[in-house]
């Protein structure tokens, strides 16, 4: 049946695409514009919260989302986790040694090594359940953000990091949360000298292996951060409550003030972010900064897509250049002129939509 769905889409675009002028249309910037949308016609893609998406060494998309996660080769779409776990999935991530591993909501946190999954939870040792965050050290430790601190696994054991309102220090004790902390950590990086750098809903702290010190400018902490990331010059990018912050090693620049959720730098350097109203208005944007433009006091306006879906989450540049990105609804992706929806629609749904596509011509 989806095969003689796809049959007659690809049909209907020929036939209205081809029915209109081209010479009419002008040619226009892929920035500040609305993208077309497409619409496949596709049962299978997630259609709830889309958190984070991850491509593997393979080439293969993944997708952490409320429904599990799904793996996707560009096309169609596998609920991967769909019989090992019923929980809303948050992060994803590979590691060096190809190990998939994706993070839950009150389930801990499942590794995959391409024949066999595994769970670990509180009863392994893991801080919380909740795991929102992800990452790989440099030293092949796996990194867990969760509520009320951080998870460090070494392969066997784990090591967990408090958060105690503006502190962040290891427990010696063996504790654990059962329910969810004061505090979760949206965020985990490594620098290129070596220190670790927490982004949560408390302070932003960086951590030397020893000590974990809170991040501030002019006297005040960095609260609320959703994401940190290092780009290729070094530079540290801060996105959150109080909009998009660059630290070049010893000063904070703040580049917009607007609430960013996820960044991402680009293979050309770019800074990607979403951003928007915390309250989930739809009116958050997909923004393009380019190197350039952020020499220039006068900044060219960096959006390059709207959401109309809400708020924009989990962002990724895949290997074909293409930009991924989660909604509230499922996922999509941006290819410069058009941003592709996997949603489910009809063959009726999907031949009105063409033909609003040839009135607009």
């Amino acid at each position: 049946m989806i095969r003689n769905l796809g049959l007659f889409a690809g049909l209907l675009m020929v036939v209205f695409c081809t029915s209109c002028n081209p010479q009419n249309k002008t040619a226009q910037s892929t920035e500040s514009h609305k993208p077309e949308s497409k619409y496949f016609l596709t049962s299978d893609s997630p259609k709830s919260i889309v958190r984070n998406i991850e491509q593997d060494s393979d080439g293969r998309i993944w997708i952490a989302s409320w429904e599990g996660i799904f793996l996707s080769d560009g096309k169609s779409f596998t609920n991967f986790t769909k019989q090992v776990s019923s929980s809303r999935f948050f992060s994803v991530m590979e590691d060096s040694k190809g190990i998939m591993w994706f993070g839950s909501l009150g389930s801990g946190v499942f590794s995959y090594d391409g024949k066999r999954f595994r769970n670990y939870t509180t009863e392994d040792g893991l801080l919380n359940n909740d795991v929102v965050s992800i990452y790989e050290d440099k030293a092949g430790n796996i990194w867990f953000g969760v509520w009320g601190g951080a998870s460090r696994f070494d392969g066997k054991t784990f090591r967990n990091f408090i958060i105690n309102e503006d502190e962040m220090t290891e427990d010696l004790t063996g504790k654990t949360f059962a329910e969810r902390g004061q505090y979760e950590v949206n965020s985990i990086i490594e620098d290129k000298s070596g220190k670790l750098w927490f982004a949560t809903r408390g302070n932003t702290f960086v951590f030397d292996g020893e000590i974990f010190s809170p991040v501030s400018n002019l006297g005040r902490a960095f609260k609320n951060i959703r994401s940190v990331i290092e780009d290729q010059k070094g530079n540290i990018w801060l996105g959150g409550n109080d909009g998009l912050w660059r630290y070049d090693g010893n000063v904070f620049t703040n580049i917009t003030k607007d609430f960013v959720g996820y960044i991402l730098e680009d293979r050309e350097g770019n800074i990607l972010t979403s951003s928007g109203s915390i309250k989930g208005e739809k009116n958050w944007k997909l923004s393009r900064y380019r190197p350039k433009s952020l020499t220039n006091k006068l900044m060219i306006s960096p959006e390059i897509l709207k959401s109309d879906e809400g708020m924009i989450f989990g962002i990724l540049e895949s290997k074909d250049g293409s930009i991924w990105f989660g909604t509230f609804d499922g996922v999509n992706r941006y290819e410069g002129n058009t941003v592709n929806n996997f949603k489910t629609i009809s063959s009726q749904q999907y031949f009105s939509k063409m033909v609003a596509s040839r009135d607009d011509c």
